[in-house]
């Protein structure tokens, strides 16, 4: 890497796991830079982590407030170490009971739109308005993607929406390569600890039924995708591009 205290940008990082990275991050000695749509979030995220982190609010899904965002970072601190592309959600809406055929699809095209922006061109758009700030060599870029790459979650928007940043990391491994830049993706299962599987994000027979998956009866923790993510941006992780880690106890195997 390119300094002793790193310039680690997460998206997302108010809450959840990317707070939870954040943390990690600052205990390491880093500085994380925190966006996300919600100012409020962000500061008290920022109070709690202490140490230099900073905020930057910003919509990832509009050009012009991530091209502000990357413009503030460039200012502020150059060089991005790492860029960790944590932000993501479900889209809300769906098909309305009872609608005519053209009000059905406008809705599925608004929510599918919805999905693919939230979870996929927010993470393309800040990746590449960064890109030539990325520390060469030693850069790391890292995607946060989900079980539901693999196998749904009910809503096929949403995964399809996390599915789409493996090939695009993939390609950006080849690209940013020959800069000693790696990227990488992780995709967690069952977190429980976040906004998605919270008490009211999911109902407790589903909430079981998904821990019985598991190989070792648990359900996860943000500090374990934290520290996946955290070790991914280390040193040690140097010769590592390419590839999908996957942090859900057994509940899906690794191909």
């Amino acid at each position: 890497m390119t300094s002793a205290t790193r310039t680690v940008v997460i998206s997302g990082g108010g809450t959840g796991i990317g707070l939870a990275t954040a943390d990690a991050f600052a205990r390491g000695g880093d500085t994380p830079v925190l966006i996300g749509r919600r100012a409020e979030v962000l500061e008290r995220a920022v109070e709690r982590i202490g140490g230099g982190a900073v905020a930057v609010p910003a919509d990832l899904t509009d050009p012009a407030q991530v091209a502000r965002a990357a413009a503030e970072i460039g200012e502020r601190f150059g060089t991005v170490d790492v860029l960790i592309n944590n932000a993501g959600g479900l889209a809300g809406g769906g098909e309305p009971t009872g609608a005519e055929p053209a009000e059905r699809l406008a809705a599925v095209a608004a929510e599918w739109e919805t999905a693919f922006r939230l979870n996929t061109l927010s993470a393309v758009l800040l990746t590449e308005a960064l890109r030539e700030r990325l520390a060469s060599p030693g850069g790391r870029v890292l995607f946060v993607s989900s079980i539901a790459a693999y196998r749904g979650s009910g809503r096929g928007s949403y995964g399809s929406g996390k599915a789409a940043l493996h090939p695009h990391a993939f390609d950006l491994a080849r690209q940013l390569g020959p800069r000693g830049i790696t990227v990488n993706v992780v995709a967690p299962g069952l977190i429980a600890d976040t906004e998605f599987f919270g008490p009211n994000g999911m109902p407790q027979e589903r909430l079981r039924a998904r821990v019985s998956e598991t190989m070792n009866g648990r359900a996860g923790e943000p500090g374990d995708v934290a520290q996946t993510l955290h070790w991914l941006a280390s040193h040690a992780a140097g010769h590592i591009t390419a590839q999908t880690v996957q942090v859900n106890g057994g509940a899906e195997r690794g191909r």
